[in-house]
Protein backbone atom coordinates (compact mmCIF):
# COMPACT_ATOMS: atom_id res chain seq x y z
CA UNK A 1 0.00 0.00 0.00
CA UNK A 2 2.80 2.38 0.87
CA UNK A 3 4.47 1.64 -2.46
CA UNK A 4 1.49 3.20 -4.29
CA UNK A 5 0.67 5.98 -1.81
CA UNK A 6 4.05 7.81 -1.76
CA UNK A 7 4.46 8.09 -5.57
CA UNK A 8 0.82 9.22 -5.88
CA UNK A 9 1.38 12.03 -3.34
CA UNK A 10 4.67 13.04 -4.99
CA UNK A 11 3.09 13.22 -8.46
CA UNK A 12 0.08 15.14 -7.11
CA UNK A 13 2.29 17.67 -5.37
CA UNK A 14 4.55 18.00 -8.40
CA UNK A 15 1.85 18.47 -11.04
CA UNK A 16 -0.92 20.18 -9.02
CA UNK A 17 0.52 21.74 -5.90
CA UNK A 18 3.67 23.32 -7.32
CA UNK A 19 2.01 25.02 -10.34
CA UNK A 20 -0.82 26.27 -8.09
CA UNK A 21 1.72 27.75 -5.68
CA UNK A 22 3.69 29.42 -8.49
CA UNK A 23 0.62 30.89 -10.20
CA UNK A 24 -0.84 32.00 -6.87
CA UNK A 25 2.21 34.11 -6.03
CA UNK A 26 2.55 35.40 -9.60
CA UNK A 27 -0.97 36.83 -9.44
CA UNK A 28 -0.31 38.27 -5.96
CA UNK A 29 2.87 39.90 -7.28
CA UNK A 30 1.09 41.40 -10.30
CA UNK A 31 -1.76 42.90 -8.29
CA UNK A 32 0.52 44.29 -5.56
CA UNK A 33 3.00 45.88 -7.99
CA UNK A 34 0.53 48.34 -9.49
CA UNK A 35 -0.16 51.83 -8.20
CA UNK A 36 -3.72 52.90 -7.75
CA UNK A 37 -4.94 56.16 -9.24
CA UNK A 38 -5.04 57.64 -5.74
CA UNK A 39 -1.40 56.66 -5.20
CA UNK A 40 -0.39 58.25 -8.52
CA UNK A 41 -2.24 61.48 -7.66
CA UNK A 42 -0.60 61.61 -4.23
CA UNK A 43 2.81 61.03 -5.79
CA UNK A 44 2.24 63.81 -8.33
CA UNK A 45 1.08 66.18 -5.58
CA UNK A 46 4.13 65.43 -3.47
CA UNK A 47 6.41 65.95 -6.47
CA UNK A 48 4.81 69.33 -7.20
CA UNK A 49 5.13 70.36 -3.54
CA UNK A 50 8.80 69.36 -3.49
CA UNK A 51 9.45 71.36 -6.67
CA UNK A 52 7.71 74.45 -5.20
CA UNK A 53 9.68 74.14 -1.96
CA UNK A 54 12.93 73.83 -3.90
CA UNK A 55 12.08 76.97 -5.88
CA UNK A 56 11.29 78.83 -2.65
CA UNK A 57 14.55 77.74 -1.08
CA UNK A 58 16.53 78.89 -4.14
CA UNK A 59 14.75 82.26 -4.00
CA UNK A 60 15.53 82.67 -0.31
CA UNK A 61 19.19 81.76 -0.90
CA UNK A 62 19.42 84.30 -3.75
CA UNK A 63 17.92 87.02 -1.54
CA UNK A 64 20.25 86.15 1.33
CA UNK A 65 23.29 86.11 -0.97
CA UNK A 66 22.31 89.49 -2.46
CA UNK A 67 22.01 91.03 1.02
CA UNK A 68 25.08 89.37 2.53
CA UNK A 69 27.41 87.29 0.32
CA UNK A 70 29.03 85.64 3.37
CA UNK A 71 25.83 84.54 5.09
CA UNK A 72 26.65 80.86 4.72
CA UNK A 73 29.91 81.20 6.65
CA UNK A 74 28.16 83.24 9.35
CA UNK A 75 25.45 80.61 9.82
CA UNK A 76 27.91 77.77 10.33
CA UNK A 77 31.28 79.23 11.43
CA UNK A 78 33.14 75.89 11.64
CA UNK A 79 31.85 74.58 8.34
CA UNK A 80 34.32 73.44 5.70
CA UNK A 81 33.40 74.57 2.15
CA UNK A 82 35.08 71.48 0.68
CA UNK A 83 32.32 69.34 2.22
CA UNK A 84 29.54 71.14 0.34
CA UNK A 85 27.75 69.23 -2.40
CA UNK A 86 26.90 72.37 -4.38
CA UNK A 87 29.05 75.49 -4.58
CA UNK A 88 27.63 78.84 -3.47
CA UNK A 89 25.19 80.40 -5.89
CA UNK A 90 23.79 77.15 -7.30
Amino acid sequence: MEDVFVPFIAITVLFLGLPWLVFHYITKWKTAATLTSGDEKLLDDMHDAARRLDDRLCTIERIMTAENPNWRQQCLPGRDDARRLLPDGE
